[in-house]
């Protein structure tokens, strides 16, 4: 069996993505700051019959998001699907006159460096069985600078060039990286982005590994 790391798993898109996932067949790794929080969904989805685990890391915490990727492929099997989405901080959403640096630093290795060291700890196995997905989930801030919120704008931009020189690179060797953003308050009460909406998005882009970039409310290609 292969599985889905859900990199920054809650309650709402990250469980919504995983029991999309898990349904077709995929074995669940849950990944976030607290062990109670994915302990938690872990066993929700576990009552529903998918194989799940829950593991505590903070993506600030670069030896740690690594050792428990690593662990989990061990303990559940490949890492096919990788899913990237921790909900920013609030020291991130500050206006940028008020935005110090070390905000700004903290908001890189939160959104840069943590899916850098997300994606060298599971690429290589998807490279050797070529396939595998890496799926970025951002805000319209990722393409659109927003000064309100400036340390996860500035972060976001970055994360997503990244992901963009990504899919380049890899898509010859099967291995599709593509970004989601999200443009609007997920569980808002606008269908679009209710949480089972995206997680439905968000299979449909694994499995039709097409363009970089999707964003909510346009067609994807």
């Amino acid at each position: 069996m292969t599985t889905i790391a859900v990199v920054g798993a809650g309650a709402g898109l990250g469980q919504a993505t995983a029991r999309r996932f898990g349904h077709e067949g995929f074995s669940v790794a849950l990944v976030s700051r607290a062990q109670e929080n994915v302990d938690r969904l872990a066993g929700e989805l576990t009552r529903e019959g998918i194989t799940a685990r829950g593991y505590a890391a903070d993506v600030r915490d670069r030896a740690t998001l690594a050792d428990v990727l690593g662990r989990a492929a061990a303990d559940l099997g490949p890492v096919e699907v990788l899913q990237y989405s921790p909900v920013p901080r609030q020291e991130f959403l500050r206006s940028v006159l008020d935005t110090t640096v070390d905000e700004l630093a903290a908001a890189t290795e939160f959104s840069i460096l943590g899916v850098a060291t997300a994606v060298a700890q599971v690429l290589p196995g998807m490279r050797e069985r070529g396939r595998g997905t890496v799926l970025l989930v951002n805000g319209s801030s990722a393409v659109t600078p927003n000064g309100k919120v400036a340390g996860t704008s500035t972060a976001f931009a970055g994360e997503s060039a990244y992901g963009a020189m990504l899919h380049d690179a890899l898509a010859p060797e099967g291995v599709h990286v593509a970004q989601l953003v999200i443009p609007g308050a997920i569980g808002g009460g606008d269908p679009l982005y209710a949480p089972d909406a995206l997680a439905d998005r968000l299979w449909t882009i694994h499995r039709g590994r097409g363009v970089y970039r999707t964003t909510v409310g346009e067609v994807i290609v």
